[in-house]
């Protein structure tokens, strides 16, 4: 960590308890949790609902850490001769310390958000960016306000970029993370319908994605879908730098036949086209054939993304079949359960999400059977939205669905699936995988998907007995 105390002093002003410290040597190591302490951090300790890590402050000091910062509203005692600072919030203040961090370092940095495919498209960049040298990514959910500092902090003056995932619940959320990070490219990677029922519509979430821009770079650049003419509404309002738009031919955005007036936006061209061949999975693009690094329509528009940032970079893309995708468990999983081929996208869902799914799907050999769960967070659009994916899933010709509801649709999705050959509405994991069972036989192909709250991973260990 090449912060020193004197760049601490800027920001903060006078550090109490100041001793006889050089303010010429670097802080330390910035910790913000008290179980992994070592000699010589930082500690900055967070406040969350149900904790609050100042009344770690005494062990974090018997420990050795050489400062601190303390929040004005902490009510205890602060180690006596522990140098510190007193700041209102010490969640902004691990912020600015990450982005100070992020300027001297001065490299690239690519954020991704979008309502579907962020992580995909993450460690589709990471990868397509590794020729450069060591890439440093958002892990995990770390998409947030600690976890997008996490990852700048852990950055160093040997790393090539920077890939940082942003992921939101509401409006000002990607403002914050967009300071702290001050990208030089922005990936949107499309507009859906999750968080709809806490922000109301797809205009607000366009805008609260389009928030992604606020500290991006004047010189910087935007990376979007073409087409989606509320994301470019949004976009005029906030961004008036370079947008790219990128296209692949014959891929609608509109899985769910949403309103998308686009009269105002006619003049507007893509600046990539790209053809797919999905039964020979591959991508045309610049000229370049590509092996797709994952199956389904929808992540060779996450590859399209991911070719484009690396193309704005100057990076020069030639051989791209070695690629290392790094995914989570519970996404673009495939698990040979002997059997059965199952698709596991238990991590979650929202609507465009299984739709994708069940098109990926429905291009494996075999029949087709899905264990679906209840989309959360889509407000007083929740049955509408259920009714218009089971609907796609009965137009796809699935042999069968098992869903597992956890809220009022139960009725309403019972009524919807009866047409198909086999179906059932059940309330937990266990009895979705008794249901599912009796109906199965080899070669059969499974998807697994819905919201993180159902813990739908609970199926897979019935299908691999």
């Amino acid at each position: 960590m090449d912060i020193t105390f004197k760049d601490l002093i800027k920001l903060w002003g006078t550090l109490d308890n100041q001793k006889e410290i050089d303010l010429d040597l670097p802080i330390g190591r910035i910790s913000t949790d008290s179980r992994t302490i070592e000699k010589g951090d930082f500690f900055v300790p967070l406040v969350g609902n149900k904790f609050d890590a100042h009344d770690y402050l005494d062990m974090a000091f018997d420990l050795g850490i050489q400062a601190a910062v303390v929040s004005e509203k902490y009510n205890g005692l602060v180690p006596i001769g522990l140098p510190h600072w007193v700041v209102p919030d010490t969640l902004y203040a691990y912020q600015q310390i990450a982005l100070l961090h992020r300027r001297n370092l001065n490299l690239p940095v690519v954020a991704v958000t979008g309502s579907v495919g962020k992580t995909t498209t993450r460690e589709l960049i990471r990868a397509i960016l590794s020729p450069l040298g060591e890439i440093v990514s958002s892990r995990g959910n770390e998409n947030n306000d600690i976890g997008v500092p996490k990852t700048l902090l852990s950055g160093s003056e040997t790393d090539a970029a920077f890939v940082l995932e942003m992921g939101m619940r509401g409006f000002g959320q990607i403002t914050r993370l967009s300071r702290v990070a001050e990208p030089d490219i922005a990936v949107i990677t499309n507009v859906g319908q999750a968080h709809i029922g806490i922000l109301g519509s797809r205009e607000n979430i366009a805008k609260a994605k389009s928030e992604i821009t606020s500290y991006l770079s004047p010189d910087g650049v935007v990376i979007i879908p073409f087409g989606d003419y509320i994301l470019e509404k949004a976009l005029l309002e906030k961004w008036s730098g370079r947008i790219v738009r990128v296209e692949i031919e014959g891929f609608s955005l509109n899985w769910l036949d949403c309103n998308n007036e686009h009269f105002a936006f006619q003049d507007i061209e893509p600046d990539y086209i790209s053809q797919i061949d999905m039964q020979n999975n591959f991508i045309l693009f610049e000229g370049r054939k590509f092996k797709l690094p994952l199956e389904g329509r929808h992540n060779a528009m996450n590859f399209l993304l991911a070719l484009t940032v690396a193309t704005e970079l100057g990076l020069s893309i030639k051989k791209l079949d070695q690629l290392k995708i790094n995914m989570p468990i519970g996404r673009n999983r495939l698990v040979d359960c002997g059997q059965y081929l199952v698709l596991d996208e238990t991590y979650n869902a929202s609507p465009e999400s299984v739709i994708a799914s069940l098109e990926l799907l429905v291009s494996k050999p075999g029949r087709h059977f899905a264990v679906l769960g209840t989309m959360l967070e889509l407000g007083s659009e929740s049955i509408l939205l259920h009714q218009k994916v089971l609907k796609k899933a009965i137009e796809l010709g699935l042999t069968g669905i098992v869903f597992v509801s956890c809220g009022e649709e139960s009725n309403i999705i019972k009524k919807t699936i009866k047409e198909l050959p086999n179906h059932d509405v059940v309330s937990n994991p266990k009895d979705a995988a008794m249901s599912l069972l009796p109906w199965l036989s080899p070669g059969d192909n499974i998807l697994i998907k819905g919201s993180r709250k159902l813990e739908l991973e609970k199926v897979l260990p019935y299908l691999q007995k």
